[in-house]
């Protein structure tokens, strides 16, 4: 403890003859949001932009991706490892992906997850790790590497349309799916676990609404929804034994069933066809939060609003809509303006209940700035920086608050605090004026200030996104 101290005051030597005094000011709550984009791997959609791009380049990338993340004061970034049975970090248990390095089973000469955390997590921004449970190639054409299961275990490998799909039924498929989400939850330091909408793979649908095509393993849709809801069970509670702290998400298809709420048109219905009945993962609190793929428009026979509305009356965890960004002047849906966007992400701030948030479809978007979109939200709803919401179903303990001191340095003013156990981040706000600002969270030891902010307040947040009571300084 003495060298902590010792420590402690060699950091703040050079703000001896600061400025700044332990004050009783009552410091706003900092704001809360969850905001995320999904960074795909496959078919290199978001990143890298090629098959093959060299390690430097790709890592140009990641950062551009995560600075642009950090200049409209997003907090998450879910990045896919596990596109195909293949991994986007290093693993024992299957070959590298060839999206990141060319060809699969090659090694792109670098840990692209280590590297995303190393960065995010720089800059304040959680990491949710990505994996597709099930898909063992999204088609035929792809070189395998000798220990991708489509060659070790191809019995266990179903035909689908051009999929190649690991039977969920087997033993083996969701072992292996299990073991590869703990050993990433063991090895790296993420914040989240991930899984989307393909647990079956999808099918054709007829204008009876029957499938076209059936997967070939001769179970019912009931069948394989005891097989679905039992994987994610398992998942969740195995992550939790691991590490309390990791998030759950999941991202199931937008619309539960047809018909469901009043009024709502859909071919696939996700309930049988792809047997997610994601309803009850979300009633029965097997997830900490759930994005439903919401990429419709306010107004129409799939109105973003009434699904949001619905979903968010399903049960107590956050429920955080997934927002079609990339369909911004695009073929998908023609003539949708950015404003569409603008509008949903007020609504996830207002419909329903439980701690906010949004996710958006996907970064790529974003960067490039569709429409105007990203200069949109940056200006008119993430004018602060906002904390990723808490977990209190899991822990509500406050943590310690940091001891903090604060004075002038070059640039503004300098704050720094002393670390506390258990905490991965710190929150600092400052008022000038009458106004409090939240400036950002960072997972560093201190931070500058523009200018002669009136007074400056700093708390600890653990990983459960619990906050400390702050320590307030200030100005004399």
């Amino acid at each position: 403890m003495v060298f902590r101290l010792i420590a402690f005051f060699l950091l703040l030597c050079p703000l001896l003859g600061q400025s700044y005094a332990p004050g009783r000011e009552r410091v706003p709550v900092v704001p809360r949001e969850f905001r995320a984009a999904w960074v795909a791997c496959v078919f290199n959609i978001d990143w890298p932009s090629k098959k093959g791009l060299g390690a430097s380049a790709q890592q140009v990338e990641m950062r551009r991706i995560l600075d642009k993340m950090a200049s409209m004061r997003m907090n998450a970034i879910i990045f896919q490892v596990r596109p195909n049975a293949d991994a986007v970090y290093r693993s024992n248990l299957e070959p590298w992906s060839h999206w990141v390095s060319g060809t699969q089973g090659n090694s792109p000469g670098y840990d692209p997850l280590a590297y995303c955390i190393q960065q995010a997590h720089a800059r304040g921004i959680e990491v949710h790790a990505w994996f597709n449970p099930f898909r063992a190639l999204p088609n035929s054409e792809i070189p395998t590497a000798r220990n991708h299961v489509t060659r070790t275990h191809s019995g266990v490998i179903k035909n689908f349309k051009s999929y190649r799909w690991m039977d969920p039924s087997s033993q083996f498929t969701q072992q292996r799916a299990l073991a590869t989400i703990l050993d990433v939850v063991n090895r790296y330091d993420v914040d989240g676990v991930h899984i989307d909408d393909y647990f079956y793979p999808y099918p054709d649908v007829a204008k009876n609404g029957e499938p076209k095509q059936i997967f070939p393993d001769g179970k019912t849709p009931a069948a394989r929804r005891v097989i679905v809801d039992g994987f994610v069970q398992r998942m969740y509670r195995s992550v939790k034994q691991k590490k309390p702290w990791v998030r759950v998400g999941i991202s199931p298809f937008g619309i539960w069933r047809p018909g469901v709420p009043a009024g709502t048109t859909a071919s696939i219905d996700s309930y049988r066809h792809l047997s997610a009945d994601s309803r009850k993962w979300l009633a029965n609190g097997w997830c900490d939060y759930l994005s439903p793929q919401l990429y419709w428009r306010i107004k129409g026979p799939q109105s973003y609003t009434k699904l949001l509305s619905w979903w968010r009356a399903q049960g107590e965890r956050p429920v955080w809509p997934g927002i079609a960004a990339s369909r911004v002047l695009s073929s998908e849906d023609p003539g949708r303006p950015a404003s569409e966007i603008i509008n949903q992400v007020s609504l996830s701030r207002s419909v329903g209940r439980n701690y906010v948030g949004h996710v958006f479809w996907s970064m790529k978007s974003l960067m490039q700035n569709r429409g105007g979109v990203s200069d949109g939200l940056a200006k008119n709803f993430y004018q602060q920086a906002a904390l990723v919401p808490p977990m209190p179903w899991i822990s509500n303990a406050p943590p310690e608050t940091p001891a903090v001191k604060a004075g002038k340095g070059s640039g503004g003013v300098s704050v720094a605090w002393s670390p506390v156990a258990g905490c991965s981040k710190y929150a600092v706000q400052a008022r000038y004026g009458k106004q409090w600002v939240f400036i950002y969270a960072t997972s560093g030891k201190s931070a500058t200030l523009r200018g002669a902010p009136d007074a400056v307040a700093v708390s600890s947040v653990d990983r459960y996104g619990n906050t400390s009571a702050p320590a307030v300084l200030s100005r004399r």
